[in-house]
């Protein structure tokens, strides 16, 4: 103890020494980065920080710092006894020179005392600029709102301090304080007013607004400066292009080239805004950056990775000569762990799921080291690893969940949740995915339910159904993001009891007036085949955006009701994006308006400024190939500004199909292999077409080529809810445990369907069978099992309505579709089939479709 005593002796008597260095590190602290520093990324601050806390090292060894450190220790291990004193308790004066000591200090007794009981520990005796210091301190390490408590008790308010304002504004975008920023902001009006406004204060208000999505406010902030610099153009153009709005940050850009000369971080904001658009524009910002000796920079290079990987489509085979942004990845001399990350995710982004392996593997045997966004883009590529065999994917991912528990970072949420949705798309059993969720999820709040629910929600919508009961269990409440999931999931399922349940729920937790929902309600009940509560609650929107309008021109293509569908487009009163037009073009595809589809589509450019992507030529091919304008198809086709995509292939291939074009459908299918080889259409499609023509042996050589690939067909499925359950049929429905009833009354019926004219549609079957067995085949088709179940159980609370309601997974064939038109007749009831592509509503012997589909 008397040891200690005479260090903190000695200490006191070096504080004289100490007073000598107070002016460099006041300098030091006030200078600060200006807006140099304000232009770099947010590490920046970190790195300034240590160049401050080397300093005070370099100072403090200069006058003897062991002594310092060990009366530091001295300090922090008897402030109990000392209560903040010195010797004696008597007051010991230090300067701010002792600040970074204090700080020090203070992380040594912070479970005893406030941060900012640290500075009473020693005392300081400050003037307004030592306070001022402190209060940039207290912000600078994350303690805000201590800092603006500090602020705020100065009496009077300092006269003049830009660089606080600064510290604070900026602390406050960086731990997304809005609210303290506003409050900041209004203070400093009231009390401090800067005339003319402060050139970096303004660029951290700006940069606060403009981050926060304010962008009005950010741009009359930047209107109202006598004096700009690159800063401030920079900080605006960041907030437009977190905002997508890349227009906007391409003509603010164009703006400030004719007054500054941009730097790499201008560079950066903009070609991160033109990721989501065209690639036009984004090559010509890459051509400035060349001509500027730019591209090389570390962040120019990786934000044109990402640029580049979202406009750019590989088509067929990758060639990663072809691949810019593997060319930029490439031709870059240091790379950083954003870059390595940018490659993997765009490698992800464009389904190129071996390659992200690949590149992850190679990033790792280098040493690069890796973060949990490396494994939350390597994880999410698993599902799309084409070209690798599945039992390699499998153990890749299993040495990846190593990885994850030797590194910590399976405690993370988001990559737990990520883990088992990486085992959910190989495979892998629900029960087990689910109990890896339990055993690795250790903080599992709303977030983490909601992800593995999401998990579920494709894969297994009654699994993900059931995790949402289990999390009401646990006593969470769910948010809307969890409900919009949730609808999604019932959408898959076509129930509209439940989705009526999750409804209630939804106005009990108050959301009602919540425009995501009720968006999420709209596709729900459309999908549920309840488009009138669809329009029930999309008339009930108080502020409808621009998903509202397109999910209802959705439903309404859904039925096919495309007059409708158009009406509403008229009514729209906010600006479309590119999604209601796919929507406007489904409409007018089911219903074969040919013109007015024609006039859609060329409307896009030259009224709404809108470029047509590969969903609206795969619309606009199918609208002309219906029609039976095969020729109009193929030129549309060879005019695309992009490589047409398996999309628009198999469109032209349904409409060769159905007029019979069978030489072009040959050349089509040939494509539709190479573009996607493991998706059985182009075979069906052949196979179904040489049926037809009555060519049964090249017919089986197609059938014998997809079993050689290994590719198999989608099997036939269909859903009904009877009895608050739903019963799944396969096509032959030996599985369902009443198939001998159900096949008995379904003969019954189909005699009944005989007198009122049916004939079973055998041109598409096999030939190698008896003609009998080829209507036998056909009677066994999913949805009519499915009918024939819920004419059994009309007894049911939800089947002796006059509707029935069947989802089935795949596209509706020629010969169910007339089975169904004659029922209809025949049991007087409405029949709806919600098929791949849309629904049929057969009533009295008439389809919605009016036989176009």
């Amino acid at each position: 103890m008397s040891s200690l005593r005479r260090v903190h002796k000695q200490f006191v008597e070096q504080h004289k020494r100490l007073l000598a260095q107070q002016e460099e590190l006041i300098n030091l602290e006030e200078g600060g980065g200006g807006d140099k520093a304000f232009a770099m990324e947010e590490d920046s601050d970190d790195d300034h920080r240590r160049q401050r806390a080397s300093h005070s090292r370099h100072v403090m060894e200069a006058v003897g710092s062991p002594i310092l450190m060990a009366s530091l220790y001295w300090y922090s291990g008897f402030a109990d006894h000392l209560g903040g004193r010195g010797r004696g308790g008597s007051r010991t004066r230090t300067s701010v020179m002792l600040r970074p000591c204090a700080l020090t200090l203070a992380s040594r007794i912070s479970h005893r005392t406030t941060f900012t009981s640290s500075f009473t520990l020693l005392d300081v005796q400050t003037n307004y600029n030592d306070l001022l210091g402190q209060v940039r301190v207290l912000a600078t390490r994350g303690h805000l709102q201590e800092a603006l408590s500090l602020f705020y008790s100065l009496h009077p308010p300092p006269p003049h301090c830009p660089q606080t304002y600064a510290t604070l504004f900026h602390v406050c975008v960086r731990h997304r304080h809005l609210q303290d920023g506003l409050s900041l902001h209004r203070y400093m009006i009231a009390h401090n007013p800067i005339h003319p406004p402060d050139l970096f204060v303004t660029n951290h208000l700006i940069n606060m607004y403009a981050k926060f999505g304010h962008l009005d406010y950010a741009h009359q902030l930047f209107d109202g400066m006598p004096r700009r610099n690159l800063v401030s153009w920079t900080a605006l153009i960041s907030g437009y292009a977190l905002c997508g709005q890349p227009q906007k940050c391409l003509s603010l850009f164009a703006g400030m080239l004719v007054h500054h000369r941009p730097n790499e971080f201008s560079f950066t904001s903009v070609l991160s805004s033109l990721a989501e658009s065209d690639g036009v524009y984004g090559r010509q910002v890459h051509a400035l950056a060349l001509k500027m000796s730019l591209d090389a920079c570390v962040y120019v290079a990786n934000a044109l990775i990402t640029l580049y990987s979202k406009i750019c489509n590989p088509g067929g085979v990758y060639d990663a000569s072809k691949d810019e942004a593997w060319n930029v990845f490439k031709s870059m001399e240091f790379r950083n762990l954003i870059s390595w990350n940018s490659m993997i995710a765009g490698y992800r982004y464009l389904g190129l799921g071996a390659q992200a392996i690949h590149l992850f593997i190679q990033m790792y045997r280098d040493g690069i080291g890796f973060d949990r966004a490396t494994l939350l883009s390597v994880l999410s590529s698993l599902c799309r690893s084409n070209g690798l065999d599945d039992n390699v994917v499998s153990k890749f991912c299993f040495q990846l969940h190593c990885l994850t528990i030797r590194t910590g970072l399976i405690l993370k949420i988001e990559v737990a949740t990520a883990l088992v949705k990486a085992y959910s798309d190989l495979g892998g059993d629900v029960a087990d995915c689910y109990r890896l969720f339990l055993e690795t999820s250790c903080d599992r709040d709303i977030v983490a339910w909601t992800g593995i629910i999401t998990t579920f929600a494709e894969r297994d919508p009654e699994e993900a159904l059931f995790l949402f009961r289990q999390l009401h269990r646990e006593n969470l409440v769910p948010d809307r993001y969890t409900f919009s999931i949730v609808l999604k999931a019932y959408a898959s399922l076509a129930t509209e009891r439940h989705a009526l349940a999750v409804h209630s729920q939804v106005i009990k937790a108050g959301f009602e007036c919540d425009t995501v929902l009720a968006n999420a309600l709209i596709h729900a009940y459309a999908r549920c085949g309840s488009i009138s509560l669809s329009k029930k609650v999309f008339d009930g929107i108080e502020l409808r955006d621009v998903i509202s309008w397109n999910t209802m021109i959705k439903a309404y293509a859904l039925y096919g009701q495309a007059t409708e569908a158009l009406h509403l487009f008229s009514r729209m009163n906010v600006q479309p994006d590119p999604a209601t037009f796919v929507s406007l073009l489904c409409a007018c595809s089911h219903a074969g308006l040919v013109e007015e589809g024609t006039r859609i589509f060329d409307s896009m450019i030259e009224v709404y400024g809108i470029v047509p992507q590969l969903d609206h030529y795969a619309c606009m091919v199918d609208i002309l190939g219906r029609a039976g304008q095969i020729v109009e198809a193929e030129e549309l086709l060879s005019r695309m500004p992009m490589e047409p995509d398996s999309v628009v292939w198999s469109a032209l291939l349904g409409s060769c199909r159905k007029h019979g074009r069978t030489l072009l459908a040959k050349l089509v299918a040939d494509r539709l292999k190479e573009l996607a080889p493991e998706d059985s259409l182009g075979y069906v499609q052949m196979s179904n077409m040489y049926c037809s023509d009555g060519k049964f042996g090249e017919a089986g050589l197609i059938r014998k080529e997809m079993k050689g690939s290994r590719v198999k067909k989608e099997p036939g499925l269909s859903w009904i809810e009877i009895g608050n359950q739903v019963h799944e049929f396969c096509s032959g429905g030996q599985h369902h445990p009443e198939r001998n009833i159900i096949f008995r009354n379904l003969e019954e019926l189909i005699v009944r369907l005989r007198e009122m004219g049916y004939v079973p549609d055998t041109s598409l079957s096999v030939h190698d069978v008896e003609e009998e067995h080829k209507e036998e085949l056909l009677y066994h088709h999913s949805e009519k099992l499915a009918l024939v179940f819920a004419i059994m159980n009309e007894g049911s609370s939800n089947c002796g309505r006059t509707a029935i309601k069947i989802m089935k997974n795949i596209r509706i064939c020629v010969d169910c579709h007339n089975f169904m038109k004659l029922a209809s007749n025949l049991l007087q009831k409405e029949i709806f089939v919600r098929d791949s592509n849309r629904f049929h509503h057969f009533n009295d012997g008439i389809c919605s479709c009016n036989d176009y589909w």
